[in-house]
C-alpha cells in the first residue's frame, strides 16, 4: 500500500487526462451523448455523497471527481453541435436507479445501498460508450479513459481497510475505464472487423 496522499495524485493525473477531452468537446472533435455525460455526473456523485457518509476517507476524492469532470464536459457538450441527446431506454433505466439509489438510501440510511445501485447506474450509462468505443473509436479519445483508470488504481493502492465503501467505486471505474481505454486505444473493434 501507498501513502492515502497519492489519491490527490492520480486525480491531478485525471483531470490532466480529462483537459484534451474537454477541448476536443468544445471543438466538435468527439461526439459526447448528453445523457451518458450526464448520469456519468450523477451517479458518481451520490457515490460520493454515500461514500461520505460512510466515512471513506480521501479515497472519496476520485469518485467526486469522477462525477465532477463528466459534469464539465457534460457542460462543454452544449457547445458541441455534433454532441447529442439521445434518450433511450438505457438512459430511463440509468436515471431511475440514481433515483432509486436516493430514495433507499434515504429510507435504510446504508450507503452502501446507493454506491451499488450507482455503480449499476453508471456501469449502465457506459455500456453504450463500450460499444462505440468497439465499433466507432474514432468518435472518442483514450487519454481521458486512460488516465481515470490510473486515478482508480493509485486509489486502490491506497486503500488500508478493504471494505466495499473504501474499494467498489474505484475498483469499478478502474475496470470500465480501462476497458474503454483499451478499446479506443487499440481500436479492437476495427482489427475485428479487418478478419
Amino acid at each position: 500500500m501507498i501513502d492515502e496522499r497519492f489519491v490527490i495524485l492520480g486525480v491531478f493525473i485525471f483531470f490532466l487526462g480529462s483537459i484534451g477531452y474537454f477541448k476536443e468537446t468544445i471543438l466538435g472533435k468527439v461526439k459526447p451523448n448528453k445523457v451518458t455525460w450526464f448520469l456519468w455526473s450523477l451517479a458518481p456523485l451520490i457515490a460520493f455523497f454515500a461514500q461520505i457518509k460512510q466515512g471513506v476517507g480521501i479515497q472519496s476524492l476520485l469518485t467526486f471527481i469522477v462525477a465532477f469532470i463528466p459534469l464539465i464536459i457534460f457542460l462543454a457538450s452544449f457547445v458541441n453541435k455534433k454532441s447529442y441527446w439521445k434518450i433511450e431506454k438505457l438512459d430511463i433505466i440509468c436515471g431511475s436507479l440514481s433515483v432509486l439509489g436516493l430514495i433507499l438510501w434515504q429510507i435504510t440510511q446504508v450507503g452502501n445501498i446507493a454506491i451499488l445501485l450507482s455503480i449499476v447506474a453508471d456501469f449502465l450509462a457506459a455500456f453504450p460508450t463500450v460499444i462505440k468505443s468497439y465499433k466507432e473509436p474514432e468518435t472518442e479519445n483514450y487519454v481521458i479513459y486512460f488516465t481515470n483508470a490510473i486515478a482508480a488504481l493509485v486509489t486502490l493502492l491506497t486503500i488500508k481497510v478493504w471494505s466495499f465503501e473504501q474499494f467498489a467505486f474505484p475498483l469499478y471505474i478502474f475496470l470500465i475505464t480501462l476497458l474503454i481505454a483499451v478499446l479506443l486505444k487499440f481500436k479492437i473493434g476495427m482489427l475485428f472487423a479487418k478478419k
